[in-house]
């Protein structure tokens, strides 16, 4: 060990005129690196300048930190991980006591309170250079900092700006500590080297620039008043990480890169005279990758928001954003740069980035443990290559296209709606003016590259004229265009689902048209995936802002529950997964959403009437809610139910009796769950299945249902119950409501009422709710309603089989031998039907389109035609099965 570091102080000495002349300088220290003896070595940095006044103290420390990390470095001590996090910590030290001299110096209460410095770039990552300047940001509360004796508050701030400058950045005999360029502050140009925090505020909310957001990727609160800093950075949050995604951002800063590129005035070749830094694959443009990821997909993944570049990269990996390989390479072509980089800048202690000629490129090669300054060249050129050609791949991604468009009446002429006349003409009058989103060239260009698939799409589908009123309405609701052309001109498999969206599904059209933010959901590749579990979901529906807000609440319950709902709609028009699993999908989001909506009315109910001690409500969802297969366009079938005495009190201001109590708390869920807030609708809520029907109370005590259920309920109640469960309340609640309803379902019966009771009904049902379509796999004899009655008779006859998903009872009948595999398989694949024409099919009528097919698809069958002789099939196995249970032929 002690060689590597003798070692590392020869070849220092022989290479790098600094580091010679700073072990010349430091003898004590230079014995301690000699020795191996790292602590010792910080030690004496840390006291390097003690007795001194600052100025003096900070750059003492600052020369023998320099010291140690090279020498460190060179023998592998050191990771370049470490090198960088001990200089930005030192960074921050500096500002910070610099911060602390200047506010004893000019305010009257010698308080750093309201001052504080946002660290950008490398600093703010922690990825500081070995020898570079910082770029702070240095805001004030005119509110909070102290004035000085003959000056307000931006006056003293502006001075305790300029003290900062001079005691960190003046070249004095015991060198300088850093060099600060304060350029990176809101509006430069114009504005003191002090913001106020008021004014950068509004600066960063409507006249920032694109460039400032990728700055504030990697912002912290460094120095000073950091508690405030941090808070500042909150409140900006969305300036940065934007939940719509700002795609002429995002374009702004690729062509900022495009002119960087093009105003490189450096060697363009790896070699003496190149840039490390902003040459071709240089540091920068492996920034500029991560970055550009990052504000793409950062503001709905917040996971993505690392301020490490290299962590970054591997976060974008991780989601599926950028190739793993990619990744990796641009990682290790980051790290290997940054440390070139460093040693460029050990030899003379400047900040430059260029690769060095003649003898000093020798040195430096030497320096970095390289024979001659070819194979140092030769190692970093794979890493070069490496991030150019992953630079320009994301630059022609981004490219704007600056060539000339054809005009609209050209594209339609040469599309297959040109034989559609009148709609051809209806096309063409779209860049007329009349929806906003099309108004601006930029928009208007970008439309004009996706208008060629989008019109074979429109052709193609089912209904042309249907489909294009859709589209209207989504040009109609949308505040601006540009951003989601370019993302669909970028993205063509996102471009690819909209067209299945318009063309193939009404109901997810018109929820776009209603809410066009929903498309931001399909932008991250997590929007193939199921839905995460019900906590998870509920956490995420919970986090409102501010805390406490409950129409924050509401609003935030229907943004992530029409986002996933969405999703799950896309996911199944596009075959992503099993119809099945999509119900199961929509089963858990709506769980979700009753859970944070009756945590958040309880919590904002309580506010004015208090709690009721041992007491809580109880959710109970029932039909195809509490059978875990919803459709898109369900509605919640629930029952509300309190535990503990109906007689008690609750302790508020305003105390109310329970009884009273849970049904105005019943009320103000359901309406939590059904009114429209200003993102738009939920779901419908029906109650109509609690006890007494529409006649009863909305909330009953968990003791008064068990009462009616065992006296008083009718036979469709106990079938209703067969597919009831728990949707929401705690452990101990669920058990005593599960208990109840398993009592219920296993009290004996007569056989001979039950099946007079149960056809009964399905014969007054079927008179009175006619099927609506020949898809309407629900209400067509032989459908699934059949199959429900069917099951629920086993269920209560034998009281076996008690689950409220079909599907698993439908399993456990199998496999006892009381139902044939070919029933199992006819409710699966009608539940599948149902679950896939709600969206596909809407008015339940048969397509032979595009919609048809999709159809089709989605239920395993090569095409319509497959799709209705297999539903005949289906039908006519659930009617052998009726008519094997109750001696009665159903008529398919």
């Amino acid at each position: 060990m002690a060689g590597e570091w003798q070692s590392a102080i020869d070849r220092a000495q022989r290479n790098a005129p600094f580091l010679a002349r700073s072990l010349e300088r430091l003898p004590e220290l230079a014995a301690l690196l000699a020795a191996g003896d790292l602590d010792a070595a910080f030690d004496y940095c840390a006291h390097a300048g003690d007795g001194a006044e600052i100025g003096v103290a900070l750059r003492r420390e600052r020369l023998a930190l320099a010291l140690t990390l090279a020498i460190g470095d060179l023998a592998g001590v050191l990771s370049l991980d470490e090198v960088m996090a001990r200089l930005s910590a030192f960074a921050d030290r500096s500002l910070d006591r610099a911060i602390a001299e200047a506010a004893r110096a000019r305010t009257t209460m010698d308080s750093v309170d309201g001052f504080f410095a946002l660290a950008l770039g490398k600093h703010g990552a922690g990825e500081l250079n070995y020898s570079s300047d910082i770029d702070p940001i240095l805001l004030f509360d005119p509110a909070v900092l102290a004035h000085g004796e003959r000056s307000s508050p931006a006056e003293t701030a502006q001075r305790m700006a300029r003290d900062i400058v001079r005691l960190l950045a003046d070249h004095t005999d015991e060198g300088y500590v850093f060099r600060v360029d304060l350029r990176l502050r809101p509006a430069a140009e114009v504005t003191p080297l002090a913001v106020s925090i008021n004014a950068a505020a509004s600066h960063y909310e409507s006249a920032a620039l694109a460039w400032e957001r990728a700055a504030f990727i990697r912002a912290r609160s460094a120095a000073g008043d950091v508690e405030r800093g941090e808070r500042f950075l909150a409140s900006i949050r969305p300036f940065v990480w934007r939940r719509s995604v700002d795609f002429g951002a995002i374009d702004d800063i690729a062509q900022l890169r495009v002119r960087i590129r093009e105003a490189y005035g450096g060697e363009p070749k790896l070699g003496p005279g190149f840039d490390l830094k902003r040459g071709r694959g240089g540091i920068r443009e492996i920034e500029f990758f991560a970055q550009t990821h990052q504000l793409i997909h950062g503001g709905r993944l917040p996971r993505l928001r690392s301020s490490d570049t290299r962590a970054a990269l591997h976060a974008l990996a991780r989601a599926d954003i950028v190739e793993q390989s990619v990744a990796t390479q641009l990682a290790d072509a980051y790290a290997r740069l940054r440390v070139v980089e460093h040693r460029i800048q050990m030899m003379e202690d400047r900040q430059t980035h260029t690769v060095p000629e003649g003898e000093a490129l020798e040195r430096l090669a030497h320096l970095d443990g390289f024979a001659d300054g070819a194979g140092l060249l030769a190692d970093l050129e794979p890493h070069m290559s490496a991030a150019a050609q992953a630079f320009d791949r994301l630059l022609e991604a981004s490219e704007t296209g600056a060539a000339k468009q054809r005009p609209v009446r050209e594209l339609v002429a040469a599309s297959p709606l040109a034989d559609e006349s009148a709609l051809a003409d209806r096309v063409s009058g779209w860049l007329d003016g009349r929806y906003r989103a099309l108004r601006s060239t930029d928009a208007q260009n970008a439309f004009r590259r996706i208008l060629p698939p989008l019109l074979d799409a429109l052709a193609a589908s089912s209904e042309p004229d249907r489909a294009i009123v859709r589209l209207e309405r989504l040009l109609e609701a949308l505040p601006s265009g540009i951003n989601l052309f370019r993302l669909l001109e970028a993205r063509p498999a996102l471009l690819d689902q909209l067209l299945s969206i318009i063309t193939l599904a009404p109901p997810l059209a018109n929820d776009l048209a209603l809410r066009p933010a929903l498309f931001d959901a399909l932008i991250d590749r997590s929007a193939l995936d199921l839905p995460e579990s019900v906590p998870t979901l509920r956490r995420r529906m919970m986090r409102a802002e501010p805390q406490g807000n409950y129409e924050a609440l509401l609003d935030r319950i229907r943004v992530v529950t029409g986002e996933q709902r969405f999703a799950l709609g896309v996911q199944l028009i596009g075959g992503v997964h099993d119809p099945l699993e999509i119900a199961t999908g929509f089963a858990t989001v709506a769980e979700a959403a009753l859970q944070a909506a009756l945590d958040g009315t309880v919590a904002d109910y309580a506010r004015t009437h208090g709690s009721i001690a041992d007491s809580e409500m109880v959710i109970l969802g029932l039909g195809r809610l509490g059978g875990e297969a919803l459709t898109h366009a369900s509605d919640l079938d629930i029952i509300y139910l309190f535990t503990g005495d109906h007689a008690a009190e609750s302790d508020g201001e305003r105390p109310v009796s329970a009884t009273r109590y849970y049904n105005r708390l019943a009320q103000r869920v359901s309406v939590a769950m059904s009114v429209p807030t200003a993102e738009g609708p939920l779901y419908e809520i029906d109650t109509r299945l609690r006890p007494q029907g529409a006649q009863g109370p909305l909330a009953v005590s968990v003791e008064s249902f068990a009462r009616y259920q065992r006296e008083s309920a009718w036979t469709w109640e106990h079938m209703a119950l067969a597919r009831a469960r728990v949707v929401a309340g705690s452990f101990s609640a669920r058990a005593q409501v599960e208990e109840i309803i398993r009592d219920v379902l296993c009290a004996p019966r007569d056989p001979v009422t039950l099946r007079q009771d149960i056809l009964k009904m399905r014969s007054d049902m079927a008179e009175h709710k006619p099927a609506k379509g020949p898809l309407d796999a629900k209400l067509l004899r032989g459908g699934l309603v059949d199959i429900e009655f069917i099951l629920h008779f086993i269920q209560l006859r034998d009281r076996v089989a008690l689950d409220p998903r079909l599907a698993k009872v439908c399993e456990t009948l199998v496999h006892a031998g009381t139902l044939t595999r070919e029933f199992a398989e006819a409710h699966d694949f009608l539940t599948r039907l149902i679950v896939a024409a709600r969206l596909l099919a809407p008015d339940l009528a048969v397509s032979q389109g595009p919609s048809g097919e999709a159809l089709a698809r989605a239920c395993g069958c090569a095409d319509i035609d497959a799709l209705l002789h297999r539903m005949v099939e289906a039908r006519q196995e659930v009617a052998r099965t009726w008519q094997t249970m109750f001696d009665e032929r159903l008529e398919i």
